[in-house]
């Protein structure tokens, strides 16, 4: 492996590593029973806060499987965090909301999102910014487009 592509692969290993111990300690100071998948569940919950999200929905969005997503969103309604509401135009659908615990500690993981970005770009001037914002773009569109290759 070349020199740069080895360097490359350190700190892609090194900063999603990184990155998900940061997240997993700053959820764990907020008083909760939650794993950082369950978080992240009510993330994808709350994004549907104006429109109504199906347990197809979240699998969708997380790109996980509906029986995972089934019995984590259970898990969940024991915890007080979401509920399941029937449709009132048509009782086969069931939406997941979030209660109040829910929204508690879905703002509590997006604030610290938010926090952890103005943090990582206060120091960069606009062209660094730009540049990382880019790169990540194609970054992420990569892993996509490996991910969608997978499935076909």
């Amino acid at each position: 492996m070349e020199a740069f592509s080895r360097q490359l692969n350190d700190i892609l290993v090194d900063t999603f590593r990184v990155i998900l111990k940061v997240e997993e300690e700053a959820i764990k100071q907020a008083e909760h029973d939650l794993s950082i998948s369950e978080v992240h569940l009510l993330e994808s919950v709350g994004k549907g806060e104006n429109t109504d999200r199906t347990i197809s929905d979240i699998a969708e969005n997380l790109g996980i499987t509906l029986p995972s997503v089934t019995i984590a969103i259970n898990k969940l309604v024991k915890k007080g965090y979401v509920e399941k509401l029937k449709s009132t135009v048509d009782g086969r659908m069931v939406f997941v909301v979030l209660t109040e615990q829910g929204k508690k500690m879905e703002a509590a993981h997006r604030f610290f999102h938010e926090r952890m970005v103005r943090n990582l770009s206060g120091d960069l001037n606009d062209e660094e910014r730009e540049s990382l914002y880019y790169g990540m773009v194609k970054l992420n569109a990569f892993f996509k487009r490996k991910l969608l290759k997978k499935k076909q």
